[in-house]
């Protein structure tokens, strides 16, 4: 049976997980594995470098942030077929695993390391003068993506609760402005709020944010929130349960890459991780990872 090597962010989530906790639920589990404690950004990508050229498999614990970050680093190692990921879940909000029913507790998720169950993945990208970076979940321009800078600073004991608090918090200050969305066969001109880019469904501890999106097709489920700031808190409750997609100010198509530019910047996230700000650009990798489902 080949090892696991399961890399440990211990700022994911309410509190810090223990590394005697995920050991014990591995070794409960009977998954044969190595765990490891990365302290920061850096030193996660270093550890996901080092086990892209190795023999070994790689599991990370943590929300979609690490999750992303992991794929990031695999992907820009320049590997020769898709690499395999299993997850772990610790984060506020592991949504990706939602599309595949497995649990948002460590313990019964370990089992899932088990077996030869995967499921290929699309990737998006994202571009702009700040660099790349790509993303498993849902990547945001705009008030959503204010949302997820201020949701750190938030009591990690709120959970999932800070995103809907940070975007309260940061809405009646954002500006909307004027937004322009271009890709092949469509071009979008007008005021916005925010633009979301799915490649899965589900975001912010369990908003149904994009409901037809597929990680298969080789499309980024594509929104623009036209609502004004007194519209958007009644907009919320819609998303959360996925029933948004045909209110009057939600522009949605599925593409394969797109360019957009604002007349004032609007910040970026993907994943829950603030990256820069607009202007940027837009693809799909498809079929770059395995996830280990």
């Amino acid at each position: 049976m080949r090892e696991w090597v399961v890399l440990v962010n211990p700022y994911a989530g309410r509190r810090p997980v223990a590394l005697e906790r995920v050991e014990d639920a591995l070794g409960r589990a009977g998954v044969v594995a190595r765990v490891e404690e990365v302290d920061g950004r850096e030193e996660m990508r270093d550890a996901v470098t080092a086990v892209s050229g190795s023999g070994f498999r790689l599991a990370v614990v943590g929300g979609d942030g690490t999750v992303s970050l992991a794929v990031d680093a695999l992907l820009a190692s320049g590997l020769s077929e898709p690499p395999l990921v299993g997850v772990l879940p610790t984060g506020t909000g592991c949504d990706l695993l939602r599309m595949f029913g497995i649990p948002q507790d460590l313990e019964p998720a370990a089992r899932h390391l088990l077996g030869d169950s995967e499921y290929l993945l699309d990737v998006g990208l994202l571009e702009g003068e700040w660099g790349r970076r790509r993303f498993v979940n849902v990547a945001q321009a705009g008030a959503g993506a204010a949302a997820a800078e201020t949701a750190p600073r938030l009591p990690r004991i709120l959970g999932s609760a800070r995103y809907s608090l940070a975007f309260a918090a940061r809405l009646p200050r954002f500006p909307a402005c004027d937004v322009e969305l271009v890709a092949p066969g469509w071009e979008f001109r007008g005021r916005a709020l925010a633009a979301i880019f799915a490649n899965a469904q589900f975001f912010a501890g369990g908003w149904n944010v994009a409901p037809k999106a597929s990680v298969v097709d080789g499309l980024l489920d594509v929104q623009v929130f036209q609502a004004t700031k007194s519209e958007a808190p009644g907009l919320v409750p819609k998303i959360v349960k996925g029933v948004h997609l045909g209110h009057h100010a939600v522009r949605r198509r599925s593409l394969g890459s797109f360019r957009l530019a604002t007349d004032v910047p609007w910040p970026v996230e993907v994943d829950g991780d603030p990256v820069g700000t607009t202007p940027i650009s837009g693809s799909v990798d498809r079929g770059a990872v395995r996830l280990k489902i």
